[in-house]
């Protein structure tokens, strides 16, 4: 019997072949098959997903329902190898969009969001440096956190001060320009990363083993600094709890920008002056 965290994770490596960035439903995926694993389970059903919704149920529908969108998507593909698959159908969750409301920061929040970032622990100090550059860059350019991520050392050209998105929302390119006390962060970083770790791979954030930052690290460690400096309340068990969210970095930066009549972006964002300044510099 092939198990289900088996076939599963064939998919996923047909999937990245294709260029699918899974980085977040992967995780969501792997716990759903082992579960199924677990239970002895070799193949998706509709009492499997609710089975797992009901021993993992504490999230509210709209997450589960976010959930469900990503079993259908693997049992879709799994049909076409085992008959037995059941597709849950899309309104086995019953939920209601709810788009989250922005969360503007002040300079001084994402100044102390900066500093606090570079005082995060680690054995030979990456861990502060990659953190801190991450939210001051998201904070000052308007990047999506998943394209901050994506950044690979030629999409980081500090010479002519232009970042390289090149596969953001929808799978669009785009040129992204940067002001000149973000170069000279981005310049800092990358020299002391390379003193720490060598030119060692294609991806420009890094944690101190080599690998390309993730997601959920970026997240966890976000909420960890915002927990510190009163933006979030305390939580027991390293939990995120609630409160404004890395995204929000993104309408800071855009709530600092207005188009010219050129048609192109005049930045007036407190990130490149004063005190945040001084943090990214």
């Amino acid at each position: 019997m092939t198990t289900l965290t088996a076939q599963f994770e064939h998919y996923l490596a047909v999937r990245r072949s294709l260029g699918y960035d899974l980085s977040f439903s992967a995780r969501v995926l792997c716990r759903f098959t082992e579960f199924a694993d677990a239970e002895g389970t070799d193949h998706i059903t509709v009492d499997l997903f609710l089975r797992w919704k009901d021993h993992f149920g504490k999230a509210n529908n709209n997450t589960w329902a976010a959930r469900l969108g990503m079993v259908r998507t693997l049992a879709t593909w799994l049909q076409g190898i085992d008959p037995r698959t059941e597709v849950p159908p899309a309104g086995l969750i019953s939920h209601r969009f709810h788009r989250s409301r922005p969360y503007i920061y002040t300079d001084q929040q994402v100044a102390h969001i900066v500093e606090e970032a570079g005082r995060l622990p680690s054995s030979y100090g990456l861990r502060g440096w990659t953190y801190s550059t991450l939210f001051g860059v998201i904070a000052a350019t308007g990047l999506r956190i998943s394209e901050a991520l994506a950044l690979n050392e030629e999409d980081v050209d500090l010479d002519e001060a232009v970042l390289t998105v090149r596969r953001g929302k929808n799978g669009k390119s785009r040129f992204v320009p940067v002001t000149a006390c973000v170069v000279d962060r981005l310049r800092a970083y990358r020299h002391e990363r390379n003193r720490l770790l060598g030119a060692k791979g294609s991806a420009f954030l890094l944690i101190e083993n080599g690998v390309r930052l993730t997601d959920c690290g970026a997240r966890y460690n976000f909420a960890q600094v915002c927990q510190r400096i009163g933006v979030r309340q305390p939580q027991k068990f390293g939990k995120h709890g609630h409160g404004p969210r890395i995204h929000d970095l993104r309408h800071y930066a855009g709530s600092r920008t207005m188009p010219s009549r050129s048609g192109r972006t005049l930045d007036f964002s407190a990130v490149s002056t004063g005190r945040i300044r001084h943090s990214l510099s």
